[in-house]
């Protein structure tokens, strides 16, 4: 530290090496744990209360998947626009604004007296929640030491796989005696005293302002935060030896450059294992009480085994990533590889008795951990400047296969028990396909980095 004090240079990234994990670090991966925990329930509260909306409004199979995917299509367009305008302005104003509009929206969707309603506030909702996901994970993993970053993302994630859950629990709680407009109104009020606690709490990205090139006082006082000691000293000069330079601040350049040596085949490896990954979450997001129900599971329970399924997931892909992480993305693959035997034991009539719920959680449980650890990876490998553009564009890609499950699950497989176990079948594919693409993104992260370090010795 002596040296850089002298200089007035310091070096963001040895910064963040040297500070390791500190309190700040902790306080950060909670709040923005507790933000994708509001957003989680927010977005989940659809699929549990599907069947009280499907009674009370007489809706159609066509209908349901509309109405589920409704949400989907609004995260497909928000993640681009949000993760774009937070390369543009900053993480934490598109944070700030996307949790209050979507805790607005939710509420709002207590009132909705007809199913065109609630897919039109849905969709709001949904371009609110993708708006704020890539620039939460930006946010977390531009200040991790390296070793922590993909964790940290799964540890966010985890803040939405709790909601999720806890969705389910909430609508057990209120619909049945108070109806199911009472879980929006409870969730969505919820989720604005959050927005206004962030408003006066969350910080924005160090390493996102030095690559933007940011006043040196503001700089020093976010860094202060992570040591204090950085605000006594006067620099006047911040550099980031590990990030390349952007080309441009339009859509099309930041998009050009994920596309940039290594990256161009990264990014794609990342969409279509992102992709896969979304197409088996969504689709147990979506029917999994109704696929319980029509294999003779009662609501309730089917709900308890929705909620507990993804949220032990979630905490699996925590687990997957501590333990394995400075190892490369390889390990993720054996999440989906266990994934695999157990759907498809369901899905061709194989399981019965005591085993048949067992391995249904055991493949829901292998779902989850797959998806989180996927999720962990689609934003470390960009730089500062366009990394949230990178998360973005992953969710982007990755939407199609959330508003397809929907449509493509109430015209297949819930028609009779037969096309259940088929969607069971179905999903278990989609996790093969998750494994190919992990094994393909652990091949070409090694030339990213054999990339990099050649970047940086030349320099």
């Amino acid at each position: 530290m002596a040296g850089e004090a002298e200089s007035r240079m310091l070096d963001v990234t040895a910064f963040f090496e040297n500070a390791g994990v500190t309190r700040f670090h902790v306080w950060l991966l909670v709040i923005s744990s507790f933000v994708t925990l509001f957003d989680g329930l927010d977005f989940s509260l659809i699929s549990f209360t599907l069947p009280y909306l499907r009674d009370e409004l007489h809706l159609t199979d066509a209908m349901m998947g509309l109405v589920t995917s409704a949400a989907f299509l609004g995260q497909m367009i928000g993640s681009l626009a949000g993760s774009y305008i937070a390369d543009l302005y900053g993480r934490r104003p598109v944070i700030i604004w996307c949790t209050l509009l979507g805790a607005a929206f939710t509420f709002v969707t207590g009132f909705a007296a007809s199913a065109e309603m609630i897919i039109g506030l849905r969709f709001l909702g949904g371009l609110a929640i993708g708006g704020l996901l890539a620039p939460a994970w930006s946010l977390n993993i531009e200040c991790m030491p390296s070793g922590k970053k993909a964790t940290a993302v799964t540890i966010i994630m985890l803040g939405f796989s709790i909601g999720g859950a806890a969705a389910g629990q909430v609508t057990n709680l209120l619909a049945p005696d108070y109806g199911w407009q009472w879980v929006f109104f409870a969730c969505g009020a919820g989720t604005m005293a959050l927005a206004l606690i962030l408003l006066f709490t969350l910080p924005e990205s160090a390493r996102w302002m030095v690559a933007k090139g940011k006043p040196a006082p503001l700089i020093s006082k976010a860094l202060s935060r992570f040591d204090p000691a950085a605000a006594d000293i006067p620099y006047t000069g911040f550099t980031l030896p590990d990030e390349r330079k952007t080309r441009g601040e339009s859509p099309w350049a930041k998009t050009a450059d994920l596309f940039r040596g290594a990256l161009a085949f990264i990014t794609p490896v990342i969409w279509f294992t992102y992709f896969f990954s979304s197409f088996a979450i969504y689709m147990r997001v979506s029917f999994s009480v109704i696929f319980l129900e029509m294999l003779g599971v009662d609501r309730i329970e089917g709900t308890n085994i929705g909620s507990a399924g993804g949220l032990i997931g979630a905490v699996g892909g925590v687990l997957l990533l501590a333990v394995t992480e400075k190892r490369g993305p390889l390990w993720i693959a054996l999440a989906p590889l266990l994934g695999v035997p157990a759907m498809l034991a369901v899905g061709w009539g194989l399981t019965g008795g005591p085993w048949f719920i067992p391995i249904i959680v055991f493949g829901t449980i292998m779902v989850g951990i797959g998806h989180a650890a996927v999720i962990s990876m689609t934003t470390i490998y960009y730089p500062s400047a366009i990394r949230s553009t990178g998360g973005g564009w992953a969710s982007f890609v990755a939407k199609f296969a959330a508003v397809a499950a929907p449509i493509v699950g109430a015209a297949w497989f819930i028609h009779d028990r037969d096309a259940v176990l088929n969607g069971y079948s179905f999903t278990g594919y989609c996790l093969a396909g998750v494994a190919i693409g992990v094994v393909a993104l652990a091949v070409y992260a090694k030339r990213l980095h054999a990339e990099r370090a050649l970047e940086a010795a030349t320099a």
